[in-house]
């Protein structure tokens, strides 16, 4: 067996794991009997809607990690640094989503000249271009002629109807602003060492736009705002692939689900479609139910008839869920909050469960780059060497997010180590862990004294 200390060997080992998952992922895309994708299709592969995709994701886990670090061994380091410095992707995305770019070019399937884009979405011709250029340099778009432009399958993402788009846009829009008063939030006396969901750098970044309140403030009465929040949140859902969580959890085993903070019921609807034989209690604020019960009626009509859904109020910092159900789910809900907020929204539902009940916790979880116990153990994965442990720039969204929760809410994504210690706190023990690639859902259990 070679020697992975030596710095030639690292790099042959590297270069399998690139192809092994590279043909991972072919041949899970082939299995559909679709074959696999192609750069300039202008329609999704049928897996790119499929809701359990946790096998590819593990593939593509593995591949863009093991690229990502073999290419920061071989390229000039300034190279590297410099690709992180010079990144302005983003700001090309929020130009294509406000301008509806992607909108234009899905009436155009065999491409649109500049001059003909840039006429219908108003803007001028060569910057037009320029912002396409900088894209179709990255596999967005396809410049099928010279100056011709039109959609592929990474493009459609930006469409209006997308909701992954959606995500894109509030990621575009927002988080750039308050990303550059980040080190000024880290410095400033009443913001540095708080953890006070009103002191996020968006809060500074706001107060200077002269506008005050938290997130969530500042979204309560603003309907438009708040459906585009739910429309990003479907994105995400999308994005991260959360709804493998129906395949990989035993949902049979079970009759009673509460849905804590289930805003307009992205998971528990096709929990309802999948499992008739749950019975479903949604909770969260009283305005989200509103919209919440449309959504059902719309997407799930036959289980509002059956009597299997029930919507209850529930301000989880201040009070209890409902008593005594099997199963307490909660969603991207924790990362929003900081510890203190955590513990306060797992002690309310320590309140309620009974003495077989679960709390599932499904969120992104951090791994450290250095080798730890507990890897590799209670259904935690670890790359294989010489990646790193926790699969490098193959968690990238991850730590990304880490990123956009501190920004926003002054809160974080956690290690498995710190989601145990939530537990902990309210008397709760980590049982189990559900590896989804992109997401954990970790299920707990009342402690036994």
């Amino acid at each position: 067996m070679a020697d992975l200390n030596e710095p030639e060997a690292k790099l042959e080992a590297l270069l399998d794991i690139i192809n092994s998952s590279a043909r991972q992922a072919i041949a899970e895309y082939k299995s559909t009997g679709h074959g696999v994708p192609s750069a300039d299709a202008t329609t999704f592969h049928p897996l790119d809607l499929a809701s359990d995709t946790v096998a590819l994701k593990k593939a593509i886990r593995l591949f863009e990690g093991a690229c990502h670090q073999l290419n920061a061994i071989l390229a000039p380091p300034q190279h590297t640094v410099m690709n992180f410095a010079f990144n302005y992707d983003w700001v090309c995305i929020n130009v294509v989503l406000q301008a509806r770019i992607a909108d234009v070019l899905d009436k155009h399937p065999e491409g649109l000249s500049i001059d003909r884009l840039a006429e219908a979405v108003n803007l001028d011709k060569s910057k037009t271009a320029r912002v396409l250029r900088a894209l179709t340099l990255m596999g967005c778009f396809k410049e099928v002629e010279r100056d011709v432009f039109a959609n592929n399958r990474l493009s459609l993402i930006l469409k209006s109807t997308s909701n992954t788009g959606c995500l894109a846009r509030f990621q575009t829009q927002g988080a750039p602003k308050y990303a550059g008063i980040l080190y000024e939030s880290m410095i400033d006396e009443e913001f540095s060492r708080s953890d006070e969901i009103d002191k996020a750098p968006r809060v500074l970044a706001s107060r200077k736009d002269g506008m005050k309140g938290n997130y969530w403030e500042a979204i309560k009465d603003d309907d438009e705002t708040r459906e585009a929040f739910h429309k990003a949140m479907l994105g995400q859902n999308e994005m991260t692939g959360s709804s493998a969580v129906l395949h990989h959890y035993p949902w049979d085993n079970i009759s009673s689900v509460v849905d804590v903070g289930c805003s307009v019921g992205t998971f528990s609807t096709p929990l309802a479609k999948m499992f008739p034989h749950l019975r479903i209690t949604d909770q969260d604020l009283p305005e989200v139910l509103v919209e919440a019960q449309g959504v059902w009626k719309k997407n799930a009509p036959e289980a509002l008839l059956d009597g299997r859904v029930e919507f209850v109020p529930l301000n989880f910092l201040e009070d209890a869920p409902v008593v005594g159900k099997d199963v307490y789910y909660l969603r991207n809900i924790l990362h929003d909050w900081h510890d203190r907020e955590a513990m306060t929204i797992l002690r309310n539902i320590r309140k309620a469960m009974g003495p077989n009940s679960r709390v599932l916790i499904h969120d992104r979880v951090l791994l450290r780059t250095v080798q730890e116990p507990g890897f590799g153990t209670n259904g935690l994965s670890t790359a294989p060497e010489p990646m790193l442990p926790n699969f490098g720039a193959g968690t990238h969204r991850s730590y990304q997010m880490d990123m956009t929760m501190w920004l926003v809410h002054n809160s974080k994504e956690r290690t498995l180590d710190e989601m145990k210690i939530l537990g902990a706190s309210v008397g709760l023990v980590l049982i189990q862990v559900y590896d989804l690639a992109e997401t954990m859902l970790m299920e707990f259990r009342i402690a036994q004294s």
